[in-house]
């Protein structure tokens, strides 16, 4: 799907993107057979826990399905059609689309293979949510190996309709903080765009920690989107980057939420113990009450744990997510599961299912 958005110029090098080639697997949720991903560097955890050995055939990959139906074919592709009419079964007005399988070119020697498969992604997704512009929205992707390219990507596509949010990629080699990337904050801001911060799990930029995880996916999932999404809000907390900006919201997607109010405690108090901050206007954790930072909720940490943090932060940050069509999610399931949530209040339910989201959302 890629390939045919390649800036024309680039196209003679697609030769050479050709070893990255894994074809997508049959059971892949809502892919199509005969398509492939990009990947480079990807991690394989080998060992099972318990066992002192590697097992050569174990990949880590393996998932179980949670949901009770099967995504319909072509929704990760070039099908918005299926993917619409699987948004109406469950009951969904809309969706943002998080990319992930051609980050994994993040981190080749050659900066310019990331940044123009980044503008392909955002070509295709001019056309894939160009039938259905109220119901379908992406982010642009902002790579922070090349700053120039990632503001040059938001001036160009920071009006389009899909175009609802901003994803910095950052890697180990520059923090989210580094004074670098302020040129990618100040477009944000002008084009009204938030933050989102999605951690990845087997492919760069990764995870804080990925290497040190005694070789087992079971390890690795548990820390990677958490620990990822802490890094990061500490990061732009810390380095004063809400401060610098005071109209810019900062959201965490796809990396749980029970960790916010621990989070947000521990950074008041590292904060007053060793510093080593910007010099903040605020508490640590007040930015995560400030109406400016959002959080997308997972379905599995329930809803005990939804009111715990609700009770910390207020109802004003946690937003509806489903992970759909990754086998984590519950297609078709996932909204009326929430539903059945007997707490909520009718107005916390509007604010996490719809409000909060467009509030952090820019609005076309």
């Amino acid at each position: 799907m890629i390939d045919k958005y390649l800036d024309p110029g680039f196209r003679n090098r697609v030769p050479e993107l050709a070893q990255f080639r894994v074809p997508i697997a049959p059971t892949t949720p809502g892919g199509s057979p005969g398509r492939h991903v990009y990947r480079f560097g990807q991690i394989s955890y080998k060992r099972i826990l318990g066992e002192g050995e590697q097992r050569p055939e174990h990949t880590g990959r393996a998932s179980v399905w949670m949901g009770s139906k099967q995504p319909r074919q072509g929704v990760q592709d070039d099908a918005a059609d299926a993917r619409i009419a699987d948004m109406d079964e469950e009951g969904v007005d809309a969706h943002f689309l998080i990319p992930t399988a051609w980050t994994s070119l993040v981190g080749h020697d050659d900066v310019a293979l990331e940044t123009n498969v980044v503008r392909a992604y955002h070509r295709h997704m001019e056309d894939f949510c160009a039938g259905h512009p109220e119901r379908l929205g992406s982010m642009i992707v902002a790579s922070a190996r090349d700053v120039d390219a990632a503001v040059q990507e938001i001036r160009t596509w920071g009006k389009s309709k899909w175009a609802v949010a901003v994803m910095p990629l950052v890697t180990r080699d520059v923090p989210a903080d580094h004074p670098s990337l302020e040129p990618i904050w100040n477009e944000c801001v002008a084009h009204d765009l938030p933050v989102a911060h999605h951690s990845f799990t087997w492919t760069p930029p990764y995870f804080p920690g990925v290497f040190d995880l005694w070789d087992n996916v079971f390890l690795g999932r548990l820390a990677s989107h958490p620990w990822g999404a802490m890094r990061f809000i500490a990061s732009v907390i810390g380095g004063g980057i809400m401060d610098r900006h005071p109209t810019l919201r900062v959201g965490i997607l796809e990396c749980g939420f029970g960790w916010l109010p621990f989070w947000g405690r521990r950074m008041n108090e590292q904060y007053d113990y060793v510093g080593s901050c910007a010099k903040l206007k605020h508490r640590p954790e007040d930015y995560l009450k400030s109406g400016r930072f959002f959080c997308s909720i997972e379905r599995h940490e329930g809803e005990d744990m939804f009111d715990s943090v609700t009770r910390f932060l207020g109802d004003d940050v946690l937003m509806f997510a489903s992970d759909y069509p990754h086998s984590g999610c519950q297609f078709p399931d996932t909204v009326s599961n929430i539903l059945a949530w007997k707490s909520l209040k009718p107005v916390t339910q509007q604010k996490l299912l719809w409000d909060n989201a467009r509030r952090f959302f820019k609005q076309t």
